[in-house]
């Protein structure tokens, strides 16, 4: 009498009838080796630290003179005159708020129907 594993042992021996071991389906081979390619190059490549603080000043200058750029803009606007009534119509018309409506006024240099046609489109 045998023990089940002998059981379960000849019926492998059964479906395997050639004598060659049965090979396993390769489902995702090709996508490790793209993986193995792809971090191959990205441990390879290494940021020097000058570079890097390039870069990083590059990137605070740019803030900086965006930063400076609006500063302006915004003393420029405030220059503008604008008149009261002006805004309460803008602000009326339109349903905005006062700042939105002094806004406006103040990029078209006062002027009303340019405002209002900035602010419809």
């Amino acid at each position: 009498m045998a023990a089940e594993g002998d059981v379960d042992l000849d019926l492998e021996a059964e479906e395997n009838c050639t004598g060659k071991p049965v090979e396993k389906p390769r489902k995702h081979d090709s996508g490790a080796a793209d993986l193995e390619r792809v971090t191959d190059y990205a441990e390879e490549k290494e940021i020097s630290s000058s570079d890097l603080e390039t870069a990083m000043s590059v990137i605070g200058d740019r803030r900086s003179r965006e930063q400076k750029a609006k500063q302006e803009r915004e003393k420029e606007l405030a220059k503008v005159t604008i008149k009261k009534e002006d805004v309460e119509l803008i602000m009326c018309e339109m349903e905005i708020s006062r700042t939105v409506a002094e806004r406006s006024l103040r990029e078209h240099m006062g002027n009303v129907v340019e405002a209002l046609v900035a602010l419809t489109n």
